[in-house]
């Protein structure tokens, strides 16, 4: 399985494991974790849980965008170190995004952010590059 690949099932968990603050604080609350409204529970969240959650959402967003970048560069770009190279910068990106917004760190969020969202350009655009 090339790199790529595999940075596509890292994705893929952290989409579940970004989840783990929000839950966290969600079992923290009165009556604890609200397995039958989860949602309506997720929506009176504040502080770090709330920020846990934004990670979160913000997780499945980038997903799909990247998971198209990497089908574009397996498919026409088969063997690209450069694809190799973005899929881990996404990933890295990803892992810092989801600490800085846990700890609150908005400017430095938003520019990793915009790395990961430049990877995941970047792949799509693969086959440009060769190999």
């Amino acid at each position: 399985m090339s790199l790529p690949l595999w940075c596509l099932f890292i994705a893929a968990l952290l989409v579940i494991l970004s989840k783990a603050p929000a839950m966290r604080a969600m079992a923290r609350m009165q009556g604890g974790y609200d397995n039958q409204h989860p949602r309506a529970q997720q929506a009176s969240l504040t502080g770090a849980g709330a920020r846990g959650l934004a990670a979160h959402q913000n997780t499945i967003e980038a997903f799909p965008m990247f998971a198209a970048g990497v089908i574009v560069a397996e498919v026409f770009a088969a063997g690209s170190t450069i694809a190799g190279v973005l899929a881990v910068l996404f990933i890295v990106t990803r892992i810092a995004y989801i600490g800085l917004y846990l700890a609150n760190v908005a400017t430095v969020r938003s520019l990793v952010w915009a790395a990961g969202y430049l990877a995941s350009l970047g792949l799509m655009l693969a086959p440009l590059y060769g190999s």
